[in-house]
């Protein structure tokens, strides 16, 4: 199945499950657990808290909207910011994120940092990819400099400097109120 049949077939759905296309597969993501779901809000709130500060013309957006990675593959991530013009109301793809955010969770630990990571760094908008991980309470920051390369840093409270698109935010905030702990 191609990326336009996936999206013709959700846009069909009265009530679709939450998936994925991952290599021509519709791909049924698990169901989140409270902790996921609360650290999914809290990166969403902070992100838009960040963006409100720097008076810049971006946008985040909580997961819903689908990134086309190639022709077969499309992620939902957990949240994403991009910037420019706002998406269509009535668009479920959004082209040019510059951030993109995945929560870990048991079942998607694997694919969120291998191949997702592999995939939303094929997109040129892409400069930061944070995978959270709401158990151990780290971000992973991964981050794309203006030569291409790509480096990861591991984080708890310090502060994330996402330029572009010129935002900052702490760690510790994208955990929210979450107390979960191993």
């Amino acid at each position: 199945m191609t990326v336009q049949d996936y999206l013709d077939w959700a846009s069909a759905q009265s009530d679709a499950p939450r998936t994925e296309l991952i290599n021509g597969q519709i791909v049924a993501m698990a169901a989140e657990r409270a902790v996921h779901s609360e650290v999914k809000l809290a990166a969403v709130n902070v992100l838009d808290a960040a963006i409100q500060r720097a008076g810049i013309s971006c946008y985040e957006m909580t997961d819903g909207p689908t990134v086309r990675i190639d022709d077969h593959t499309a992620y939902a991530p957990d949240a994403l910011v991009y910037c420019g013009d706002m998406v269509d109301p009535d668009s479920i793809i959004v082209s040019n994120p510059v951030i993109v955010v995945e929560v870990l969770s048991p079942t998607s630990r694997h694919t969120d940092t291998s191949a997702k990571l592999i995939g939303y760094f094929t997109l040129p908008s892409v400069y930061h990819y944070l995978i959270i991980d709401p158990d151990v309470r780290t971000v992973k920051h991964h981050s794309r400099a203006a030569n291409g390369t790509i480096s990861e840093r591991t984080l708890t409270t310090e502060e994330l400097d996402l330029d572009p698109p010129g935002i900052k935010v702490l760690a510790s905030d994208l955990f929210g109120r979450s107390r979960r702990t191993k």
